[in-house]
């Protein structure tokens, strides 16, 4: 170790349930609000590293907090060196496998390191990778819609600006999708892109003939048609449509994204910062995404996919579903239609009122 070097001296966690700021409806049920894993890197010197996880459903929190601990126990007195760190968890628990809610705060774990060096050296994640706080095109992120009851949010997206937007289908029969997209299409016309995500909510035969179906309305893709581990489905459905397939958010570190490429089972790649590695994972990941010619985008985790969305080789974009926006003290911007990295490290800090109210 350096004089330089940071040193782990705690790590702790809490969890919160914070509203969002649109009940996400989707093909599996709906999520009113977001369960949330917040972790606090501390050091020696006196810098503290934070990021969060996503849990899905609360029934995640106590395990995942549970986890915390244990964990702390084997990073305790250690250097502040993600890559490192990231390589001794991959030993420690290849038996077991870094999937499921391990691999979520691992990756949890590797953001708050990551966030501690660049508030260390007081820049943020995307200049500490050789980048800059360049502006990320982003889409607005609806759950399964109500034309009548969202067509003002839709008007409202916008006029911030944004030129793409998805909304989530599947809820019901290929008649309800039909009528959601065109509704969507007709309120946004015909300039600005529109996506559908499935949720993993149907066969391949299903899949291939709802999405030839709604490739009228000019779709930039259709995403996880079918349940996220059937990579040959998904690369069938890819075979068999016109609409470009999306996948990715469900892909469990480096390793699983370079099956999921070598597969064929998608023309884009969407990486989800939490199950890829964190930081330290979506470096790797994303070159591998270069080398197959892939777009790259981001699932959720705003703040921290801007960072790493700068210095991703085939940016593409970067999905805009705020669910920490309650518990930061500045929340993300969209200008333009746009979200910039910004602040040192991940750029977020704690609303310590709003955490206190949410805490469960």
């Amino acid at each position: 170790m350096t004089k330089a070097d940071l040193i782990i001296k705690a790590v702790t966690a809490r969890a919160v349930q914070v509203p969002m700021p649109r009940p996400m409806a989707t093909a599996s049920g709906v999520i009113p609000s977001a369960p949330l894993l917040l972790i606090n890197m501390e050091t020696e010197q006196g810098v503290t590293g934070r990021s969060y996880v996503f849990g899905y459903t609360p029934v995640t929190l106590r395990p995942m907090m549970a986890l915390v601990p244990s964990l702390a126990e084997l990073l305790v007195g250690k250097s502040v060196a993600p890559v490192e760190r990231a390589a001794e968890f991959e030993a420690k628990f290849r038996l077991l496998g870094r999937q499921g809610l391990l691999g979520m705060v691992l990756s949890g774990i590797d953001m708050a390191l990551w966030d501690a060096l660049g508030r260390m050296h007081d820049v943020s994640i995307a200049r500490l990778l050789g980048g800059q706080d360049r502006p990320i095109p982003a889409y607005d992120s609806y759950g399964i819609i109500d034309p009548a009851r969202d067509a003002g949010d839709l008007e409202n997206s916008l006029k911030q600006g944004f030129r793409a937007i998805k909304i989530k289908v599947g809820g019901s029969d290929l008649d309800a999708d039909r009528a959601a997209v065109k509704a969507v299409r007709d309120i946004i016309g015909s300039e600005v892109a529109l996506m559908i995500d499935y949720n993993q909510s149907l066969t391949v035969p299903e899949a291939v003939r709802r999405i030839n179906n709604l490739a009228e309305f000019d779709l930039t893709w259709a995403e996880e048609p079918v349940p996220a581990e059937d990579l040959t489905g998904h690369a069938e459905v890819r075979r068999s449509c016109t609409v470009p397939i999306q996948t990715g958010e469900n892909w469990w570190f480096p390793a699983n994204a370079a099956r999921a490429i070598q597969s064929g089972a998608s023309d884009l790649a969407m990486l989800d910062i939490m199950k890829i590695g964190g930081v330290t994972g979506w470096m790797q990941a994303a070159g591998q995404a270069e080398g197959a010619s892939l777009p790259v985008s981001s699932h959720a985790f705003v703040e921290a996919s801007a960072q790493v969305l700068a210095v991703t080789p085939t940016c593409h974009f970067l999905e805009f579903l705020d669910k920490a926006k309650a518990i930061l003290q500045e929340p993300a911007i969209v200008e333009d239609g746009m979200v910039r990295p910004r602040g040192s490290g991940l750029g977020m800090e704690w609303d310590a009122a709003a955490v206190e109210k949410y805490s469960v």
